[in-house]
C-alpha cells in the first residue's frame, strides 16, 4: 500500500501531501513520530529495522516511530507507531522537544517522545527483526562501534538527550 504522507514546510506546518513512494523517491520533506522506550531499570529498548525497510534498512535503532500520514495528528501517529512496531499500547507518554533532521535519504520534522514501559515486547516482523533492552553506557559505547550500525537520524535528534540519562 502506497499511504498518502503529511508533507511539511521548513516550519513543520503541513502544506500538502504525497504518496509514500514519491515522498522517499525525491526526499520530499515530512513529518515523523520518534519515542525512546526505557523501562524501570532505566535502560533503553535497541531495535534492528529489516533489511526490507526503505530507508536505513538493517541498521540499528534506540528509537521507535514513523512517517505521519496525511491528517494524521502527530500524537495519535505516535501512539499507532508504538502500537504497531512493538506491540506497546496504553502507556503514558512524555513529550520531548520537536526536531529536525535531513539527509541524502529523508527530510523530516520529528515529533519526539519518551515513555517508560516494563510489559512485553511484540515486533513487527516487517520492521524489527531484533531487539533488547540496553544500559545507557552500552548503548553510548556501541553508537562509536561501527560494527554495530545504527540509523543517523536517531543518533543527531536523540543522542545528546541519550547522554543526558
Amino acid at each position: 500500500m502506497d499511504e498518502l504522507v503529511a508533507l511539511v514546510d521548513a516550519d513543520g506546518v503541513v502544506c500538502g501531501s504525497a504518496p509514500r513512494s514519491v515522498m522517499r523517491r525525491d526526499n520530499l520533506r515530512h513529518s515523523a513520530t520518534g519515542v525512546l522506550v526505557r523501562n524501570s531499570a532505566g535502560e533503553v529498548y535497541v531495535h534492528r529495522r529489516t533489511p526490507t525497510k526503505d530507508v536505513y534498512p538493517a541498521r540499528y535503532d534506540f528509537m521507535a516511530g514513523g512517517v505521519i500520514a496525511a491528517g494524521e495528528d502527530p500524537y495519535d501517529a505516535v501512539v499507532r507507531e508504538l502500537a504497531e512496531e512493538l506491540g506497546i499500547t496504553g502507556v503514558a507518554l512524555e513529550k520531548l522537544p520537536e526536531g529536525d533532521y535531513a539527509d541524502e535519504f529523508t527530510n523530516y520534522h520529528a515529533y519526539l517522545y519518551t515513555c517508560r514501559w516494563d510489559g512485553p515486547i511484540h515486533h513487527q516482523p516487517e520492521e524489527v527483526d531484533w531487539g533488547a533492552w540496553m544500559a545507557v553506557p552500552d548503548l553510548l559505547a556501541r553508537l562509536d562501534d561501527p560494527s554495530w550500525p545504527f540509523v543517523p537520524d536517531t543518533t543527531a535528534l536523540l543522542g545528546d538527550y541519550l547522554r543526558q540519562l
